[in-house]
């Protein structure tokens, strides 16, 4: 899988370098990575640069890259001609990227580190069967929800 991998790599990370950030650029690698660890993977099958396109107007549904109020912003047809890729197939790739990695809009884990301050799911967290949204907690349950990985850090620290 690594030629794979590091083909679509290459392609995300030059199109992120020019178009979008360093956030999406590393959200990619990781994303490809997930990609290439599942087996089968997506990867084996089809070409890199629609895979690349795949990776990151799925990333992009994700974080809200298409709102023309978020920064960074870029539509879908400039984002599929920027890999040379044409709409259709792009929205097809990113469609089975997103069901590959159960992704969904705002997901904590694929998030954008900027936006996760803002992201309402990555402080939600069901304490005693109730959903709580630990921002809003003792430091103490703060501080446990951050050293078990359950939040990304402590909140107003």
């Amino acid at each position: 899988m690594r030629p794979q991998f590091e083909a679509v790599v290459d392609l995300t990370d030059r199109f992120c370098a020019e178009h979008l950030n360093d956030e999406y650029a590393q959200l990619s690698r990781q994303a490809a990575a997930a990609l290439s660890r599942k087996r089968p993977s997506l990867l084996e099958r089809g070409r890199s640069d629609t895979w690349a396109c795949g990776i990151v107007y799925a990333l992009g549904r994700v974080n809200f890259l298409f709102d023309s109020g978020q920064e960074p912003y870029m539509n879908a047809t400039d984002l599929c001609a920027g890999f040379g890729v044409g709409k259709s197939t792009g929205s097809a790739k990113s469609k089975a990227v997103r069901k590959a990695l159960d992704l969904f809009q705002l997901h904590p884990d694929w998030c954008l580190p900027s936006m996760q301050a803002k992201n309402p799911l990555t402080w939600m967290l069901t304490v005693n069967g109730r959903l709580e949204d630990v921002r809003y907690m003792p430091l103490e349950v703060q501080q446990i929800a951050y050293e078990k990985g359950l939040i990304p850090y402590i909140p107003g620290e």
